[in-house]
């Protein structure tokens, strides 16, 4: 989160994940993607500094993680065409992207992902 301040001094955090567009006019604008605007004392330099730290201080932190690799495969499913991610378009009837990984379903059972 970046911690920006409102024209009346008080403070705020926005996630700069979530912010569309910066403009000056000749106060500082934040435009959200859900369309809320927010008017900031910092300057549109500043508050892209800022994002910009804060991008760098998410991966820093995403380094100090253990690298996790070799899924087992029967964690991957593959018995449904409709979500293999190996098959050609395989998005599935109504269900968005395919889950990279779930949980394999008993041996001869079809696991369900969501009802319906």
């Amino acid at each position: 989160m970046v911690v920006v301040t409102r024209l009346n001094g008080t403070r705020f955090a926005v996630n700069p994940d979530l912010i569309e567009r910066i403009h000056e006019s000749p106060d500082t604008h934040l435009v959200t993607l859900d369309g809320a605007a927010y008017v900031v004392l910092e300057s549109l330099a500043e508050v892209v500094e800022l994002s910009a730290e804060y991008r760098a201080y998410i991966l820093s932190k995403a380094r100090d993680f253990p690298a996790i690799t070799g899924y087992p495969l029967s964690l991957v499913r593959t018995e449904d065409p409709d979500t293999d991610p190996r098959a050609a378009g395989s998005r599935g009837p109504g269900r968005g992207a395919w889950p990279h990984v779930v949980p394999a379903a008993p041996a001869g059972q079809r696991h369900r992902t969501a009802p319906g």
